[in-house]
């Protein structure tokens, strides 16, 4: 049976996608669950516009990425930290400190969720950390932890 996704389905397809899938498969889970609908004529035209809205979203996302990258990559991210006299850190510094630093130094909001630390930030110095805000775009801020 063809089916139109109405939204991204794990292994199947995304959005707006014609998928060809067994009856049982179908009708006890696709057409209930509102993943799916019947193609019928009229419904391929709605789904090549869906198709169409989704791969537009994907180039404004991968667009707005690229420009984070270009306004973060050469800058250099400022955290005060409580630290002790041998620069270990009371604690250590999150992605939440440095989302907030971040927005602070550039005035541009970065989600807790794309910024990536290889390990625990737990004394001063100079530290790479690794943003990704989509699949395909990728970059690296210095972060310099101060004591405060």
């Amino acid at each position: 049976m063809d089916v139109i996704l109405l939204k991204d389905v794990a292994e199947l397809g995304g959005k707006g996608d014609i998928v060809d899938v067994s009856n049982g498969y179908a009708r006890n889970y696709l057409l209930p669950k509102k993943l799916a609908m019947k193609a019928t004529a009229g419904a391929i035209k709605q789904a090549d516009r869906l198709r169409q809205q989704r791969i537009e979203a994907e180039i404004k996302a991968k667009e707005a990425a690229e420009e984070l990258a270009r306004n973060l990559v050469s800058s250099r991210i400022v955290v005060a930290a409580r630290a002790g006299d041998e620069g270990q850190l009371f604690g250590s510094v999150g992605t939440h400190d440095i989302a907030e630093a971040v927005k602070k130094f550039s005035g541009v909001e970065v989600a807790n969720s794309i910024i990536h630390i290889p390990s625990a930030i737990k004394e001063i110095g100079l530290h790479e950390v690794t943003i990704k805000p989509h699949e395909e775009v990728e970059f690296s801020v210095t972060l310099d932890v101060i004591p405060a």
